[in-house]
């Protein structure tokens, strides 16, 4: 199991607001099983509206569909914890906003609600880039609720990075 600081993920942060602000983008965050974690990294940070435009909890489906757009075949087929959901979930959440970059974090955090194909510590994630651009992955996190949420929203970071500097 990974331990995740709130410092590493403060420092983290930093970095992708340094990146935004030199490359001229701004962020939108689309959440599932992160509740948010991922936007109040963000709004930790003083200033963070010259790069954050805001993020969208979409815990239910019901949010996912109305608020995302998120097609209710993408989640009857794939189920909410899927690559093919969270890309729907990103270009939602650029849809939604004026930004430019978007992430997406969907998952089973436990301790309970995961099955044998999709085991508890299961997160799907998925990065949009003007909306033409999206790379999307599925990790599997080992832990508590917590250490899965705090893995998820550094894994959404480090993915936010990588995509700020190429």
């Amino acid at each position: 199991m990974q331990k995740i600081s709130d410092e590493q993920l403060y420092q983290s942060t930093e970095l992708l607001a340094e990146l935004l602000i030199k490359k001229g983008l701004t962020l939108a965050t689309a959440e599932s099983c992160t509740g948010g974690w991922l936007a109040k990294c963000c709004t930790d940070l003083a200033g963070s509206s010259a790069w954050f435009e805001g993020g969208i909890v979409s815990y239910s489906n019901d949010i996912k569909q109305n608020i995302l757009g998120v097609p209710s075949a993408t989640l009857e087929e794939f189920g909410a914890v899927s690559k093919q959901t969270a890309i729907e979930m990103a270009k939602g959440a650029l849809t939604k906003t004026q930004a430019n970059l978007s992430v997406a974090i969907t998952g089973i955090a436990g301790p309970t609600g995961g099955s044998k194909n999709k085991p508890v510590g299961t997160v799907c994630f998925a990065w949009n880039i003007d909306s033409t651009t999206i790379t999307t992955e599925q990790q599997h996190f080992h832990g508590d609720r917590e250490s899965i949420r705090r893995q998820a929203v550094m894994n959404a970071l480090r993915g936010l990075i990588k995509n700020a500097r190429d």
